[in-house]
């Protein structure tokens, strides 16, 4: 067993921020931080940098480190089959754009339908994944201390 080391951005632009709009199976439909998995000899900003450009086209800057969370997938099925995605790390960051024009996406995950800039008011009106973003992703923006998100437990893994 091995744990993910995921590099995540909170994109702020002219008061939104950029997530990628979800879809699977198993958790509906949800919002979920554009990032992904850090490669071996690759810095989390390389990483993070990498990660956005590939999902939504967007060249960003990785200004602070913002949270740092845990999640473990319990479902047996996925532990099988997906045995590198069952326990990440989740190391978040908040980015700001490094060009206002995106390019078009080179590798989105299979559950991402779209990229959406979504106003910072409505936050609290969308689902996000993990959950633990939910309440705590405005403060994550306001906060210049790095917050521990702690960890959570899933029964299936999303995007």
């Amino acid at each position: 067993m091995s744990v993910r080391s995921t590099a995540k951005a909170i994109i702020i632009n002219n008061n939104k921020v950029l997530l990628n709009r979800c879809f699977d199976e198993y958790n509906g439909e949800y919002y979920s931080l554009p990032g992904g998995g850090q490669h071996t000899y690759e810095t989390l900003h390389e990483a993070v940098i990498r990660e956005c450009l590939e999902e939504t086209g967007y060249s960003v800057i990785p200004k602070r480190f913002t949270a740092l969370c845990e999640e473990i997938c319990e479902n047996p099925i996925t532990r099988k089959l997906y045995p590198e995605y069952i326990h990440k790390m989740y190391h978040i960051f908040l980015c700001e754009l490094a060009d206002t024009s995106a390019k078009e996406p080179t590798e989105v995950d299979d559950m991402q339908i779209s990229s959406e800039w979504v106003e910072i008011d409505h936050l609290c009106k969308i689902r996000l994944l993990p959950t633990v973003l939910n309440n705590n992703i405005e403060k994550m923006i306001k906060s210049e201390i790095p917050l521990f998100l702690g960890a959570e437990r899933i029964k299936y893994n999303h995007g």
